[in-house]
């Protein structure tokens, strides 16, 4: 890089940093920019520039945040969204699962049908031909009229009404739940939609969700063990972070160290599909995981990978015996997978805990799971 050129971008971050400072410390509000989050090499550093505030309201009418997924319109439908589930007193969880609905049943459109007459002289952002749904949720006559279902506060009001009946929903795996409550011919197509829904709610309802419900209040950054947050995380055991991720010490430690008592019980950090339960061999081939091991052994011990929506990957090592899970079975958020101990490469009692992108479980996978964490309401370091 030319080093001049290098100036002149370092000057113009430090001006844009500047400016939002100014206007945050002018304006207030729920925006908060944390300057640690600009050096990093994770994804999506938009909910970690928002500060986590349960009180904020979402704007219908002012600007909309920018999504490469979604224009400017779509994005005031998932405000109208939002602000329904806020005026219903609805958790952000609910939020969540409603945006992801309607980001896979009309891209977040209200839709007209071109076998509905009646529907194409009503407003409307697109045509669709799917039986006689309509709107933004694809409802069918026995959701309402047609100019009901094509209102979004309304159709939205609906999905709320039949999603808070569903037991247990704000545990449960959002394409459940989403099924639950359409009845759809695809009733796995919800959960890749979950990740960018979390990250919406975020952008327009500043960081909400980060938040869980304990004792009917929405809580920032407080999601450990069984309470989930709205994102659908939760961080797997309380405790703080020792051993971090690809340190000078130890560059080839994919994950994080989690301080832990021997029996504690470890949590399913979200919903998702186990991949692999059993013994990791030794550098030299042992599977003797029922015992504890020792610095240099080699391997994981008792172990588990669960493959979650959006090809997220999260292991859980050094289980103290064999886990509660089996490969294919399907786990909820905050479900006890196991009891962390010190079998394979272990000097003590921990959990190691690793998190993959692109359904990689390979180390190429690997990326910081502490901010992951911290991004989706779920922080590791203990405060949880």
């Amino acid at each position: 890089m030319v080093p001049g050129r290098r100036r002149l971008r370092l000057g113009v971050l430090a001006a844009a940093v500047a400016t939002v400072l100014t206007l945050l410390c002018c304006v207030g509000g729920a925006g908060a920019f944390l300057l640690t989050e600009l050096g990093g090499d994770e994804k999506g550093k938009l909910t970690a520039a928002l500060a986590c505030d349960p009180s904020y309201q979402v704007d219908l009418t002012g600007d909309m945040p920018r999504f490469p997924e979604y224009g400017d319109g779509q994005l005031r439908n998932a405000a109208v969204i939002i602000k329904v589930g806020q005026d219903m007193n609805v958790p952000a969880r609910g939020w969540v699962i409603a945006l992801a609905t309607a980001m896979q049943e009309s891209a977040l459109r209200n839709l007209a049908n071109s076998t509905v007459p009646a529907s194409l002289a009503l407003p409307h952002e697109g045509v669709g031909s799917d039986h006689d749904s309509l709107g933004l949720f694809q409802q069918r006559p026995g959701w309402g009229s047609v100019q009901q279902r094509m209102t979004p506060s309304y159709a939205a009001r609906k999905f709320y009404e039949k999603m808070l009946k569903v037991p247990n929903w704000q545990r449960r795996p959002l394409t459940v739940v989403a099924q639950r409550v359409q009845v759809s011919a695809f009733p796995d197509a919800y959960a890749k939609h979950e990740d960018l829904a979390g990250r919406i709610v975020d952008a327009l309802a500043a960081g909400a969700a980060r938040t869980v419900e304990i004792a009917g209040k929405a809580v920032c950054d407080a999601a450990a063990g069984t309470r989930i947050a709205a994102s659908g995380w939760t961080a797997p055991i309380a405790g703080g972070v020792g051993s971090g991720f690809r340190t000078a010490e130890r560059p080839r430690h994919n994950g994080v160290d989690i301080a832990a008592d021997k029996e504690t019980p470890i949590h399913a950090a979200s919903a998702g599909r186990v991949l692999v339960a059993r013994c990791d061999p030794d550098h030299s081939g042992r599977r003797d995981c029922d015992r504890d091991g020792w610095p240099g052994k080699g391997g994981c011990g008792w172990f588990v990978d669960i493959l979650h929506a959006g090809g997220y990957i999260t292991r859980y090592c050094h289980m103290v015996r064999r886990p509660h899970v089996v490969p294919g079975q399907s786990v909820e958020a905050g479900q006890e997978i196991g009891l962390s101990g010190s079998s394979g490469n272990s000097s003590g009692p921990h959990l190691h805990f690793e998190v993959h992108v692109d359904a990689d479980r390979s180390s190429r996978g690997a990326i910081n799971p502490v901010p992951f964490m911290r991004e989706r309401g779920a922080p590791l370091d203990g405060t949880a």
